[in-house]
């Protein structure tokens, strides 16, 4: 088998318009099959993605022993349960972030994953699979800015539609699991280590009673990291690393576009060097390296216990929040 055939669970956004498709440029990918609650809709999504099979019913396309493994971008609050539903079917899953509702959920696919150990799961944050996050990592472990002392991150849009799944609290909604979750994950990313605690600012919308507007304080062993959130902000994005010796910013950091080259600046000794990527989309790069990880019978770049760790810095978040104290995740 050269290529891993995957099944899509759901007709979602992200999948039809970001992840299908580069996924279908992928060396490793193909994209065998999607379903939908509608079959009509499958159809329709899958004739315009020229995807071969449709399923009107995700317990059907588990059901195909065609199917190698599945991309589950279902919203957050059916992650883990249809990804052990996928496990179950013998399938593995690249899963959409965040990996659940909470730590617990977390930790509960991991006790029940490792009954498949021939399956590979994987949390989809497919940041860190663009080139530009390499580097930056590159720049920082071998000491390019001095020692890393602390980074600054912001994640924002502007959205109160009622009907949008990010504004609907049973569904995992909010700014801190739809974008929040990307500044605790590159803190964690570039660090290296866990924080040793946290502090948040939470501010709920009055009507959906999800988070529109977060902060937060990480603190690590070397430094701290700093971030905003929010879902009803001007839209911007932007993460500056920072030494003792220099600064690295990435100008696109979480979006990064599949269509023309991303830069970063390196700023060090008094001068300051800007480095470009070549075009690339880090979904088709995220793609690859989890098919890799199921033919070569690899472990996944980013293992489940990541996820879980995430989950338990989103939580200590609200807890701080909460409590108007410093919590240790």
């Amino acid at each position: 088998m050269d290529k891993v055939r995957f099944g899509v669970l759901s007709t979602a956004k992200i999948g039809v318009e970001k992840v299908i498709p580069a996924m279908q440029q992928g060396d490793f990918c193909e994209i065998a099959a999607i379903s939908s609650r509608s079959k009509d809709r499958a159809a329709e999504v899958a004739h315009k993605l020229k995807i071969p099979t449709t399923f009107g019913s995700y317990e059907e396309l588990l059901a195909d022993p065609e199917i190698d493994a599945v991309y589950n971008p279902l919203p957050n609050h059916l992650h883990v349960s249809w990804t052990l539903n996928a496990l179950e079917a013998g399938k593995h899953v690249l899963c959409e972030k965040p990996i659940g509702l909470s730590s617990d959920e977390a930790q509960k696919l991991i006790d029940e994953a490792a009954s498949y150990p021939d399956l590979k799961v994987m949390e989809a944050f497919m940041y860190r699979f663009h080139p530009q996050w390499q580097k930056a990592k590159s720049l920082v472990d071998d000491g390019s800015i001095g020692e890393l002392r602390t980074i600054s991150s912001v994640f924002s849009y502007y959205n109160e539609d009622p009907d949008n799944i990010r504004n609907k609290a049973e569904m995992g909604g909010g700014a801190m699991m739809d974008i929040g979750c990307y500044c605790l994950s590159l803190s964690r990313f570039i660090f290296g280590s866990e924080p040793s605690k946290i502090s948040g600012s939470v501010e709920l919308d009055p009507d959906f009673r999800t988070d529109r507007l977060a902060s937060g304080v990480l603190e690590f062993e070397d430094g701290t990291s700093i971030f905003t959130c929010s879902t009803q902000l001007v839209p911007d994005q932007g993460v500056t690393i920072y030494g003792t010796e220099g600064k690295i910013e990435i100008e696109i950091p979480f979006n990064a576009p599949p269509d023309k080259p991303t830069r970063l600046w390196l700023t060090a000794g008094g001068e300051t060097e800007e480095i470009k990527f070549e075009v690339c989309d880090q979904y088709t790069l995220q793609g690859d390296a989890f098919a890799r990880a199921v033919l070569d019978d690899n472990e996944v770049p980013t293992p489940l216990t990541d996820a879980l760790n995430n989950m338990k810095s989103i939580e200590a978040i609200f807890e701080s929040a909460d409590k108007g104290l410093w919590v240790r995740p």
